[in-house]
């Protein structure tokens, strides 16, 4: 989805130093494109690449193998794990 092919609706302001502003420009510049088709284009994809490790994995045949037999295991008590979600945290 690239963002030159999405109608424009919505407003996005961003605030930023004097410094990033210059790089944002320079590297808008060197992709030919406008800073906000830059910031648009790498957002989108940033924003589709956070949405799909959240949501979706793949795995070759023998890793989905691998995958099935840990899922059908069944379940073992684990004594270390337990003691460690038991005792209080540093935080705590």
């Amino acid at each position: 989805m690239a963002a030159t092919n999405i109608s424009k609706s919505e407003r996005i302001d961003v605030r930023t130093s004097a410094q990033v502003k210059q790089l944002l420009q320079n590297a808008a510049r060197a992709c030919h494109k406008n800073v906000s088709e830059f910031l648009l284009d790498a957002g989108i994809v940033a924003a589709n690449q956070a949405l799909a490790d959240r949501t979706r994995f793949e795995l070759d045949e023998q890793q989905w193998h691998a995958f099935e037999q840990a899922l059908d295991r069944p379940v073992q008590k684990k004594e270390r794990l337990r003691g460690l979600l038991a005792d209080p945290g540093v935080l705590d």
